[in-house]
């Protein structure tokens, strides 16, 4: 019956003893005895099994232990359970079985790990359940969502041999939830890794080009960074630090990123450069304080920019990253981030809130991840909240960029940046939130939208007659404001459906009537609702009289129930079949039922993806557009790979940014490089001009992206301009 191949098997033996010998510092005889032991059970349960690329799938658990303990720092129980994770979900061992073979604990966290069966409207729901699932195990235990970041990690790292559509899916997935998850636990060597993998297949030419631009300045890059740290490393020496100095490129997302949100080159990137002074702690001086003093020897020979520190040493992040960062100005005027760590800073740093273990010093830090826990615990309280929107909250939490405010007694309260007044009075309490009529910062009388500013002092104003106000969640940032505010409005809204649930049972007995059918179906079709949740709310809101009730059920009915009751068109099932997740789906000339995206608005030559909608018209949008990563993350199941190939002469709009230094006739000049472009049309041009500086839009019609790239290229070849680049059109305009 079997299975492997003598290749195969030595294979397997080799990369499991590789894994023996990266724990056995950690381990003793006995744990390494059950770490073969759920090894073995793994083997055999997964004997039958190859994943995509043909390997034996065990080869698949035995990386992602290996990342556990290697690459992250976690021990034995962490390494069972990454052995096993799959194993109850895949094949035909129980979880009763595990907890026999190795307890309660490594049971528990397999079953966190295992994704729910069942029966689900749709597999969003279920793609969106099964995170919940791990997030409410993660509360009670963090390795289950640490394992899983090693499960899609090495996942990631072995994509290629996925088809298109499930690449677009895993990876928008990994980039909307995994990635921002890792960075939330302080994981970040693991978090770049997955938004650099990320983004070599959703933007696989992009990701070519900057890793080329970095292969081909490596001697540069290495020959300057020596020069830049020699004259550091000689002072250090002198002062008797014992330290590691290090210099590398920013990540490969983190360049794309600037790129784009900033509209530059890679040239043009200014803190491409990233050193990073890693130094043992001279005994009987604060670690901080060293920090400090190395910053002192770095900005005596070079200027720093003071927009630029960054000092999460004496207030560390909340994910309990802790360094200090400063961006100077290096030779030849280039700008260089120096990052200045201890050793201990810095394994918390790569191995997050694994190392925290290590460090029990490390307490004020723990209290922070268990602050972060506990909102996701209040969050995933709510039994009725729409498992999608809880992804959606969920991401908010994951906030990168963070402020640090204080409560009137000068307590710090950690926010994420945006946050507004009424955002602080959910965060201190949910009735504070619901009651809130205005706040004080800094001693002034603001609203509850005013936006905060790191360092503010805030005082929330309450009165018990305040309700709160569909209005409050446009501006509200957080998830947990979030939350509370939708739990109010779903149980106003209950008490609303009771009133009209009642009122019209009432109105019912008053006319002899019963509450059939036909009744439900007329009501359904005047309020335009498809359940009687809907139309009880809508009967609460309105209150209506017999009489006006009277009127509505002689409304002859018309054919709208068709769609209600789901008699769908045969022509729009037959398109619903075109669509092949598992192939590239090629939108031309023939294909009518696709439309453009207003969120984004790509063009011919732009990587799109397509989103089949509800009426089965595909929606085209780049698959850098905010949406598009969402929908790759929560909907998958209704994106599919694109490729555009439409020949017809058809007009997209585009934008385009222009920078430079004002000079008479540069407006005609680049009106004559339009005009000269036979595939282009200028639609609108805004020019705006202070001290000298111009900047200003041109709107055109082109036929694809690479006569926009070219008229843009010819564009920044006029003289006086200094910068061109594409720009976004919002769906508003």
């Amino acid at each position: 019956m079997n299975r492997f191949t003598v290749k195969e098997k030595k294979v397997i033996l080799k990369e499991f003893n590789e894994l023996l010998h990266i724990a056995e510092n950690i381990t003793d005889q006995d744990q390494r005895d059950l770490i073969r032991k759920a090894f073995n059970m793994a083997y055999e349960a997964h004997a039958n099994m190859r994943r995509k690329s043909g390997e034996p799938y065990i080869l698949h658990p035995i990386a992602v232990a290996k990342i556990c303990t290697h690459e992250i720092g976690l021990g034995t129980k962490s390494i069972l359970a990454a052995l096993l994770h799959d194993v109850v979900e895949d094949t035909e061992v129980t979880i009763e079985e595990i907890q026999h073979q190795f307890g309660d604990k490594i049971s528990a966290i397999v079953d966190g790990l295992t994704k729910i069966s069942g029966v689900f409207v749709n597999r969003t729901d279920l793609q969106a359940e099964n995170f919940r699932k791990i997030l409410m195990t993660m509360t009670g235990d963090l390795r289950v969502i640490i394992i899983k970041l090693a499960d899609r990690l090495h996942n990631m790292r072995t994509l290629e041999s996925m088809p298109p559509n499930k690449q677009l899916k895993i990876a928008g997935e990994t980039l909307y939830i995994y990635a921002p998850l890792a960075h939330r636990l302080g994981l970040y060597a693991i978090k770049s890794e997955l938004e650099d993998l990320c983004l070599k297949y959703l933007h696989p030419q992009d990701y070519d080009n900057i890793v080329n631009n970095i292969l081909d300045s490596e001697k540069r890059r290495l020959t300057y960074i020596n020069r830049f740290a020699l004259p550091i490393t000689n002072k250090l020496n002198e002062e008797g630090f014992v330290f590691e100095i290090s210099g590398r490129p920013k990540s490969i997302y983190s360049i794309w990123n600037k790129m784009e949100t900033k509209k530059v080159s890679f040239e043009e990137v200014y803190d491409l450069f990233a050193i990073r002074i890693i130094f043992e702690p001279k005994p009987n001086l604060p670690e901080k304080a060293q920090c400090w003093s190395i910053y002192s020897i770095v900005t005596d020979m070079y200027i720093p920019r003071s927009d630029r520190i960054r000092d999460w040493v004496s207030q560390p992040k909340a994910n309990g990253y802790e360094a200090l960062h400063a961006t100077v100005m290096g030779p030849g005027g280039k700008w260089v981030e120096v990052q200045i760590r201890s050793n201990r800073m810095n394994e918390i740093a790569e191995k997050g809130y694994a190392a925290h273990w290590k460090y029990k010093g490390a307490t004020h830090h723990e209290s922070e991840l268990d602050r972060w826990i506990k909102e996701i615990r209040e969050m995933l309280e709510d039994p009725r909240s729409d498992a999608l929107e809880f992804l959606d909250e969920f991401k908010l939490n994951l906030f990168t960029s963070e402020i640090m405010v204080f409560t009137p007694k000068g307590e710090i309260i950690t926010l994420p940046s945006g946050s507004t007044a009424l955002d602080f009075a959910f965060f201190i309490h949910s009735e504070i939130g619901l009651h809130a009529i205005g706040a004080k910062v800094n001693h002034k009388l603001v609203g509850l939208n005013h936006v905060l500013q790191g360092g503010d002092q805030i005082e929330i104003l309450t009165s018990l007659k305040q309700q709160p106000d569909l209005l409050w969640l446009k501006f509200v940032s957080t998830a947990k404001a979030k939350t509370k505010l939708k739990a109010a409005f779903r149980e106003k809204r209950r008490i609303i459906s009771v009133k009209g649930k009642i009122h019209l049972e009432n109105l019912l007995v008053e006319m002899d009537m019963k509450p059939n059918s036909t009744v439900f179906r007329k009501l359904y079709n005047h309020y335009n609702t498809r359940n009687k949740e809907e139309l009880y709310y809508r009967i609460g809101e309105d209150m209506f009289d017999q009489e006006y009730f009277k009127k509505v059920l002689k409304k002859r009915s018309l054919n709208k129930y068709i769609k209600f009751w789901g008699i769908g068109n045969q022509e729009n099932t037959d398109a619903a079949k075109m669509f092949d997740k598992s192939k590239t789906l090629i939108v031309d000339d023939n294909m009518r039922n696709y439309n453009i995206a207003s969120c984004c608005n790509p063009i011919p030559g732009d990587d799109v993806i397509g989103y089949k909608a509800d009426d089965d018209e595909l929606e085209i949008h780049k698959t850098s557009c905010p949406k598009a990563i969402r929908l790759n993350s929560s909907e998958s199941q209704n994106v599919v790979k694109v490729e555009w190939t439409t020949q017809r002469i058809l007009a997209f709009l585009g934008r385009i940014s222009l920078k430079g230094i004002d000079d008479i006739g540069i407006v005609n000049d680049c009106t004559t490089v339009i005009s000269q472009e036979l595939n282009v049309n200028m639609r609108a041009i805004n020019f705006e001009s202070h001290d000298g500086i111009f900047e200003g839009t041109i709107d055109v019609y082109v036929r694809n992206a690479s006569d926009l790239n070219t008229l843009i290229m010819n564009l920044s070849r006029v003289k006086g301009i200094t910068q061109t680049a594409r720009m976004e059109i919002k769906d508003h305009e």
